[in-house]
């Protein structure tokens, strides 16, 4: 009881920060009084506090989401409004600003990472077992190349590297954003991608590892993998955050659960970006190339991924 008398009390002020926010964010912090950037600057000490409060009293996600999403945007007005570069705007989100947006909705990634690997669990049990499996999933010019030339089928890269990586990032991009995108079909586009992709590359490691290029394969996935897999997953997260806003938009109305909720989603997809463009230099370049040794490779990628990890867990100072 006393927490919804706490919201009764409280919401009115949200509201009026919130019409006080819409309008710095269209017309510009310097277009509004003196009064009214005061009174801004008060309201946002006010729901950064409530917002603090929310979590202590445990009312829920959807009130503390909703707080979080109002904070964040006052920040962006009174800290950053008019007054920064938009360079410097762009340095401190990738500095700060993605590593918290994915630590906000890691429990969505986790998810559309499971779901991948649930996928891949599937795609290396059939294939093991169902020669039939292996031809549904493989194209059959890369069957052949591993069965009966005895090797990889990734030579083809090796004298075309601008070409190759300009496609490798075209389609890496598009693959990804179609994950995001299919969050707006309840989660289910987001989730048959996640879904393939794991039958796919499963097959295909079990494939190769039937016939002894398992080293040699990984040494190749390894250095590129270490950022582009990790961007599909977290690309399935936002795909995912964007299917909670249809089918469980809790306490709002869709569209209002798809502003909140997309705005996480968004974010993400701009730190997915640039992950899958240095992704496909390194898949174009570095990765098919055969004067590098492949332990190098090995430890090129660990490195990759070790060094994504720390940036990901990066919190402001």
């Amino acid at each position: 009881m006393d927490g919804q008398r706490w919201l009764a009390r409280q919401e009115p002020q949200w509201r009026r920060y919130e019409s006080l926010l819409q309008k710095a964010e269209k017309r510009g912090l310097k277009k509004l009084t003196g009064r009214e950037v005061q009174e801004l600057s008060g309201l946002y000490r006010m729901v950064a506090a409530d917002l603090a409060r929310a979590r202590a009293r445990q009312l829920g996600t959807g009130v503390t989401d909703q707080l979080k999403q109002l904070t964040l945007r006052g920040y962006s007005q009174i800290y950053q409004g008019g007054r920064r570069p938009a360079w410097r705007s762009v340095w401190e989100f990738v500095c700060w600003g993605f590593p918290a947006v994915v630590q906000e909705t890691w429990v969505f990634t986790v998810l559309a990472t499971a779901v991948f690997l649930v996928g891949s669990l599937i795609g290396w049990w059939f294939t093991w077992h169902d020669p039939v499996f292996m031809h549904l999933i493989i194209p059959p010019r890369i069957i052949d190349i591993v069965q009966e030339d005895g090797q990889l089928w990734m030579g083809s890269i090796v004298g075309s590297e601008p070409l190759a990586s300009s496609d490798i990032m075209q389609n890496n991009i598009s693959v990804t954003f179609s994950t995001f995108a299919g969050g707006l079909l309840a989660g289910v586009g987001t989730l048959y991608i996640l879904w393939i992709n794991g039958l796919s590359i499963a097959a295909i490691a079990t494939l190769v590892g039937q016939n002894k290029l398992a080293y040699p394969f990984w040494a190749f996935v390894f250095p590129h993998g270490a950022l582009e897999l990790p961007a599909i997953f977290l690309a399935g997260g936002a795909g995912l955050l964007l299917a909670r806003a249809v089918v469980f938009p809790g306490r709002y109305k869709r569209l209002a659960a798809l502003k909140l909720y997309g705005a996480q989603a968004i974010q993400l997809m701009f730190g997915v970006v640039p992950m899958l463009i240095i992704a496909g230099g390194i898949e174009g370049f570095f990765s098919p190339s055969p004067g590098i040794p492949e332990p190098v490779k090995y430890v090129a990628g660990l490195g990759l991924l070790w060094g994504l990890l720390l940036y990901l867990r990066r919190r402001p100072v």
